[in-house]
């Protein structure tokens, strides 16, 4: 824009202000005038009264100039959206509505690239844990002949491939938009007992005794949710307790509160507070060398969504104890 062109703005933009201070120079000499003070003493208050004005006129308006020059410049580094903004006869508010489309353009860009690349991402894994399950299926159907060797060993390590599948497919569902809870009252001890079926196997091989009654027990929840916290909180169990025994029961002070109880290594006091952390793996975890950090954050992720509780009491070398809040509560449906 031309030097000319800015001065029009400028004075399109502060012509009351302008307006103003010649009025009151006018009242100012006019005053003066009156009481016929001599013209040389008038003509010597005009001028600097004048002089006065177009300096601070000329500071505001080289100030102007320099936001509005700063504004381009920085105008000419964005692509130019459409963002539709209140039409303003003030250049620099123009300017300003300028950078604010552009900003926001750009906004858009970078929320499209990164909804894009986790789209991506979703999809590279959804397909990957798909594909994935095509030789599991084939190695079990080895195992079931006669002539597999060490059949135990490979038949352990085949169910933690399946696992940590499963722990994939959860773990992207619930990072999407939207999720599949299905909320009803259900048997507690279906649930549990779907958990216990699953990992009884292990509970044979690593010698672990299972301390469960029947509980008899309703609640409104999310099954297969639930049944997946279970499984995973008893997978924690088996891992962690190398001998002993694994206790599920109802906590004797809060009716609708179930306990799953441990006998193993327990937890150090320092890593309590941070073990639904995303990644957080802990003392424990870094001596086992194959935790993930991943098991006990996504518990604490579906419970939250369930609108249940989760707590974990520990103590080192005396085992550990998971409280799991399944009272009714106001369900988060966002």
């Amino acid at each position: 824009m031309s030097r000319w062109k800015l001065l029009a703005a400028y004075v399109k933009q502060n012509l009351l202000l302008i307006l103003t201070a010649a009025g009151s120079a006018g009242i100012f000499l006019a005053v003066i005038a009156l009481y016929q003070l001599p013209a040389e003493t008038v003509g010597y208050a005009s001028v600097l009264t004048a002089l006065f004005l177009l300096a601070v006129g000329f500071i505001r308006f080289r100030h102007f100039c320099l936001k509005h020059r700063a504004l381009e410049e920085l105008r000419g580094q964005i692509t130019v959206p459409a963002v539709p903004l209140p039409e303003t006869a003030s250049l620099i508010e123009r300017d300003y509505q300028e950078l604010i489309r552009l900003l926001d353009k750009e906004r858009g860009r970078i929320v499209y690239d990164k909804d894009r690349a986790f789209q991506e991402m979703v999809e590279y894994y959804t397909i990957w844990a798909h594909q994935i399950k095509t030789p599991i299926a084939a190695m079990r159907l080895l195992l079931q002949t006669d002539s597999a060797p060490d059949k135990d060993e490979l038949a352990e390590q085949l169910f933690r491939i399946e696992q940590y599948t499963e722990m994939v497919l959860q773990f992207i569902r619930l990072g999407g938009t939207g999720t599949d809870f299905v909320f009803r009252t259900v048997s507690l001890d279906d649930c549990i007992k779907q958990a216990v079926r699953k990992y009884a196997k292990s509970f044979i091989r690593k010698q672990i005794r299972l301390n469960y009654d029947p509980i008899d027990a309703e609640v409104l929840t999310d099954e297969k949710w639930l049944v997946f916290v279970l499984e995973q909180l008893l997978s924690n169990a088996l891992k962690y307790t190398p001998q002993g025994e694994i206790s599920i029961y109802m906590h004797p002070n809060r009716p609708q509160a179930l306990v799953i109880e441990d006998t193993g290594i327990g937890i150090d006091p320092a890593d309590l507070p941070r073990v639904f952390e995303h990644g957080y793996t802990g003392f424990n975890g870094r001596a086992d060398k194959k935790s993930t950090g991943i098991g006990l954050y996504l518990c604490k992720r579906i419970m939250d969504k369930l609108s249940h509780t989760i707590e974990i009491e520990s103590e080192v070398g005396r085992g550990t104890k998971v409280i799991l809040g399944l009272e009714s509560a106001p369900l988060d449906v966002r």
